[in-house]
């Protein structure tokens, strides 16, 4: 009997260290995969979108999305933009919010196009291989938070967009270290519901 439960103990114990190995493992490879820019010349760019503030106005890590989005524009990665986002609880269209923010920082009001269904990452992917496929685009550029690029390719790729490319928005919140631990079962979440 004492034999079993130490037997029990030692094979919980290695899973629980199995376990958090691999959490620590797959963490540090959603770190490295976004914090490296993949800036290839692509035929569009897509900003994920976030929190509108209830002024209207772009939250910090939605206007590092666009700030990161204008800068790109203007070195030449990439003609056109999709910007994808829903309505939040605030009230606004995040597409449209993000639209006008670019607009008023240059960007020709031609080249975007608006997505007000991407409520998440997985409809922002779908929505996205629909307007590629429309406007005769191969190539796109995920432009979000670091912690965010490694499941939005994953959406993307489970889609059938191969060619896609990645760039970071210049921000770092003290609340990103909650969004890097959820990461992790959203990553594991995609790769099970949408394969």
């Amino acid at each position: 009997m004492m034999r079993k439960r130490k037997k029990l103990k030692k094979l919980i114990l290695a899973i629980l260290i199995g376990g958090f190995s691999w959490f620590l493992i797959h963490t540090s490879y959603i770190l490295l995969d976004g914090f490296k820019d993949e800036l290839d010349k692509v035929d569009t760019a897509v900003v994920l979108g976030n929190k509108v503030n209830e002024d209207g106005t772009p939250a910090n890590r939605l206007r590092a999305r666009l700030d990161r989005t204008v800068e790109l524009y203007n070195q030449g990665y990439f003609p056109t933009i999709i910007v994808s986002g829903g309505v939040g609880k605030e009230g606004f269209d995040e597409a449209k919010v993000m639209k006008d923010y670019l607009v008023d920082n240059g960007i020709p009001e031609n080249v975007i196009t608006e997505d007000s269904d991407g409520y998440n990452t997985h409809m922002t992917a779908e929505n996205t291989k629909s307007i590629m496929k429309e406007q005769n685009l191969n190539s796109a550029m995920i432009i979000t938070q670091y912690f965010h690029i490694t499941r939005t390719k994953l959406a993307f790729y489970q889609l059938g967009l191969k060619q896609v490319s990645s760039a970071k928005a210049d921000i770092f919140e003290f609340r990103d270290i909650y969004s890097i631990f959820r990461e992790f079962p959203a990553f594991y979440k995609y790769l099970f519901s949408y394969s």
